[in-house]
């Protein structure tokens, strides 16, 4: 018989193809890059930086060159491994972080922890993540800009040389746990500067005289505006009495003069990171954290389906409002389509589009204007709609057409008294076709001519008080850091975090109000610091800073600048400044535990009841507001204002937690008329409203 021959079957495994390795921060960003660039790339985050100054040190050898000593963050051990184990098994290593400053940062530690070749053309960028943006910058990376490195790390060292300085004498001379930086130190400045303003206001009187005239059926109102055709002020009761018995009221009133003009209002452009943080907090009434966490989303990706995950706008840290050839032919596309080519401001573009159609300095935009905030409604969280919808309509109206009014104005008198009244009518909506904010009502007057007579038909004289100027909200205290150089667009936010949570202000109403706290630490900066709180000189070193980024000026040198006179002023300060005491002041009961008076002390977090006898009793209370109300619940205790860890205001009853009455709305000590339930007051625009929150019953709104 014959023999059968054995086949060798080979047992050595194959080796899986190399695959090129990408680095980027955030694992959202990581998940939706990984499935456009498909199977022969890798993406995994860093998680932000990986290495950065320590915490128990300065970390900057002044004596050489500012040399900053870099370690790897606590906690970042098994990402670091990760990603070295990941760099060794890959074909090609591309560090794709953020398009901005800190971006470039990180991609050079990257480099410098998996020991790249920094100038190797391995850097990625791209202002939007959709699949052609990223495809795209691929075709084309670059090596690490220095310049961008050099102006972070700049930065990362002047804040590291001024909040290691200051705050360890803020430490040993007012309180443990506080702080101070470049831009908090001038934030705080301004608010309290303002508070001073208030403090120091002394109002004047003023009044006006509103009245209403009749033609024929028709009537329309004017106000009071001078003597003669010459404007004038009424400072008193008296002034106005004087221009009152000046005035036949049953004889005509003249019409002097007619103007009628066609006025135009052009589209703002669209958002920057500080313009979108402004508009956010006053027509969404988000806080600037709550902005950029929203705005962070969106740029990363959210799922939507079919489509797959998506990048819905540009990069959101940005002081540009350049937008890319492409991004305006969509919108003029857009706008064409769906309401018409009088409403677009230019044309759609034919044939090839430019080049550097994306590049890292664009305004927010959509990344799509064809996703319209009602197509992504479902695929969004309420706080993602809403700011998306804000961005989307400020881009799309910033590529429409001026608004046109016409406008009239009319010149009224009788005895040498001038009154006077403006009208207006839309006569071409424009951009607001899309973009109103209840500004743009028409206020019609009736068809005046020079000559014409009318009646007066009610005079309104009515009294006023020059008023104070308004304490900062977040949006307004951000126009004021930007205004005046202060700041970039990634600083705001931490920046109004940071000031909040030493406890230098709290906010009132939406409004900044500084502490006591905040008041001493501002003093002492003033005092002993005064160019890291004086705007102009700040503004300037911004300014250098940005010289560093373009190239223009040798980073060492702009540190060494700030940093020998600076250096002298903290030497001065450690001998100067005097211990501060914090009086602590009297409760005005007891303690329950030995019966030594209670005291309010100064916290971290605000003030709080304390024994006297600390440290040998530790017996402390919460301040706690009461709003006059006993409990709906268990009829025992008393309603009292709480605050949640988001800082928003709460009710609920003093014997929690013996009693676990809580409500977002405030009871009124009141019962539904219908049900017996306790009625609250819920905050509505413009006021707040009694109801039921069974939903039974309610009130009509109150002012």
């Amino acid at each position: 018989m014959p023999t059968k021959t054995k086949t060798k079957t080979s047992t050595k495994k194959r080796r899986a193809p190399q695959k090129k390795l990408v680095i980027v921060e955030s694992p959202a960003k990581a998940k939706t890059i990984e499935k456009y660039l498909g199977r022969t790339y890798k993406v995994v985050p860093s998680l932000g930086h990986v290495r950065d100054l320590p915490k128990s040190s300065m970390g900057v050898d002044v004596e050489h060159d500012y040399d900053p000593h870099y370690i790897s963050i606590r906690g970042k051990g098994d990402v670091i491994k990760g990603l070295r184990s990941e760099a060794k098994k890959a074909k090609a290593v591309y560090l794709a972080s953020d398009p901005d400053r800190e971006g470039e940062s990180i991609a050079w530690h990257l480099a410098h922890v998996l020991n790249l070749d920094v100038t190797a053309k391995n850097r990625v960028t791209f202002n939007e993540i959709t699949k052609d943006a990223v495809k795209e910058a691929f075709k084309t990376p670059r090596s690490i800009d220095m310049d961008l490195v050099d102006a972070q790390q700049a930065r990362r060292i002047l804040d590291r040389l001024v909040g290691y300085s200051i705050s360890p004498l803020l430490w040993k001379k007012v309180k443990k746990g506080l702080s101070a930086g470049r831009v908090q130190s001038i934030a705080l400045s301004l608010i309290i500067q303002r508070e001073k303003e208030i403090k120091a206001f002394q109002p004047e009187e003023y009044w006006t005289i509103d009245t209403e005239f009749k033609k024929g059926r028709a009537t329309f109102n004017a106000s009071f505006y001078g003597l003669n055709g010459k404007k004038a002020g009424l400072k008193d009761n008296d002034a106005v009495q004087d221009i009152l018995n000046k005035l036949d009221r049953k004889g005509n009133f003249d019409i002097t003069n007619v103007v009628r003009k066609e006025r135009k209002r052009s589209p703002q452009p669209p958002f920057t990171t500080s313009s979108m943080q402004q508009d956010a907090n006053r027509k969404l009434n988000f806080r600037t954290r709550k902005t950029m966490m929203a705005a962070q989303q969106l740029y990363e990706g959210i799922n939507l389906g079919k489509e797959g995950t998506q990048g819905l706008i540009t990069y959101m840290r940005t002081d540009s409002t350049r937008i890319s050839s492409i991004a305006k032919h969509e919108a003029s596309t857009f706008i064409h389509e769906k309401y018409g080519a009088e409403f677009a401001a230019t044309k759609p573009i034919k044939g090839k589009l430019p080049e550097g159609a994306q590049d890292a300095h664009e305004a927010i935009r959509p990344t799509s204007v064809f996703r319209t905030p009602a197509s992504l409604k479902e695929k969004l969280t309420r706080d993602q709609f809403r700011l998306y919808q804000l961005i989307w309509n400020r881009f799309v109206a910033s590529q429409m057409t001026n608004a046109i009014m016409d406008t009239m104005a009319v010149t009224i008198e009788q005895n040498g008294v001038t009154f006077r009244a403006n009208g207006s009518k839309m006569k071409f909506e424009g951009f607001l076709k899309i973009y109103k904010d209840g500004k743009e009502k028409d206020n019609l007057l009736p068809d005046l001519e020079i000559g014409d007579q009318v009646k007066l038909a009610k005079t309104d004289p009515a009294q006023h008080f020059t008023q104070p100027p308004a304490r900062y909200s977040e949006a307004n205290l951000i126009k004021a850091l930007e205004e005046n150089g202060v700041g970039r667009p990634s600083t705001y936010a931490p920046t109004l975090d940071t000031i909040q949570r030493r406890y230098y202000v709290k906010l009132v109403g939406r409004r900044f109000e500084p502490t006591e706290l905040g008041e001493i630490v501002d003093q002492i900066i003033n005092d002993y610091f005064p160019d890291v709180v004086n705007v102009d000189f700040t503004a300037n070193l911004e300014h250098e800073l940005d010289g560093i980024e373009e190239g223009h000026q040798d980073w060492v040198k702009v540190i060494d600048s700030f940093y020998k006179p600076f250096s002298t002023e903290v030497a001065h300060a450690e001998d100067a400044i005097e211990k501060v005491q914090i009086r602590d002041e009297p409760a005005g009961f007891d303690c329950d535990i030995c019966g030594a008076p209670m005291v309010i002390k100064m916290g971290r977090y605000g003030k709080f009841y304390a024994c006297s006898r600390f440290p040998d009793c530790r017996n402390t209370k919460a301040i706690v507001k009461e709003i006059g109300v006993t409990c709906p619940v268990c009829h025992k205790g008393q309603v009292i204002e709480r605050k949640s860890k988001k800082n928003r205001i709460f009710y609920g009853c003093s014997r929690y937690p013996d009693c676990d009455f809580v409500s977002w709305d405030k009871p009124v000590g009141r019962d539904c008329p219908k049900d017996g339930h306790y009625l609250v007051a819920k905050k509505i625009r413009g006021g707040s409203q009694i109801v039921c929150p069974n939903g039974d019953y309610e009130e009509a709104p109150q002012k």
